[in-house]
């Protein structure tokens, strides 16, 4: 397997959080939200390097104590007006081998297992493309009609619910983001430019922090006693 680094952009102040602190910083169980993915990163062996994306302007970084993970975490202030482009300038300060694998997690997903990471790691080390944590949609799906009312009920099979962390080679990803700036997730930039992620079947623990009230949730997933 080529050399895996990992990436977290973290640049964006969640503005869905109606919080004047950006979201990463936000308490969670006594740390900075942040803090749960960059240390369930860091401990991986697989993993060489975790790259952090922060804003240019950050002033909250060097008020938290990050001396436990050591030189395996490396800030760059290079984040940009978008979560896209907060992971291009990542990748590109990196100065990664375009043969690298870069596995991109979300700040807000304080609760990836160890067994998930594992697993996507695993299942991609040998794969042509690289692929995603995710989950088969299981809720029924409604389309509203722009006026908050259901227009009809969307078909659910196959479909599925796109996590992070997502696995690519550097250089696919760098190609994928360059050409598809807009792109909401990394998968949808390789997807853009022809190629088709695997589906690693991931863990509904694995929320995304995306409004106050998830914080409560994040936090009893936290420290359950039988969280893997």
């Amino acid at each position: 397997m080529s050399d895996l680094f990992a990436l977290v952009p973290a640049a964006g102040y969640g503005s869905r959080m109606g919080s004047a602190l950006p979201k990463q910083y936000l308490s969670l169980a006594g740390r900075p939200m942040i803090f749960y993915a960059l240390k369930i990163l860091c401990a991986n062996p697989d993993i060489l390097t975790v790259f952090v994306v922060l804003a240019r302007d950050d002033v909250h970084w060097h008020r938290y104590d990050w001396s436990e993970f050591g030189e395996k975490l490396q800030p760059l202030f290079c984040g940009g007006e978008t979560r896209a482009e907060s992971v291009l300038n990542g990748v590109l300060a990196a100065e990664l081998e375009l043969d690298d694998w870069l596995l991109v997690h979300d700040a807000a997903r304080p609760c990836l297992s160890p067994h998930d990471l594992a697993d996507i790691i695993e299942a991609l080390r040998n794969d042509e493309v690289g692929g995603i944590l995710a989950l088969p949609v299981v809720d029924t799906l409604k389309r509203e009609d722009g006026d908050c009312r259901i227009a009809y009920t969307e078909n659910r099979a196959g479909l599925w619910q796109a996590q992070t962390p997502q696995m690519f080679r550097t250089g696919l990803l760098l190609h994928g983001l360059q050409k598809n700036p807009g792109v909401t997730d990394d998968s949808a930039a390789i997807e853009a430019i022809g190629f088709h992620p695997r589906l690693i079947p991931g863990s509904p623990g694995n929320l995304k922090v995306t409004y106050m009230q998830d914080i409560e949730l994040a936090e009893f997933l936290l420290t359950r006693k039988d969280r893997r």
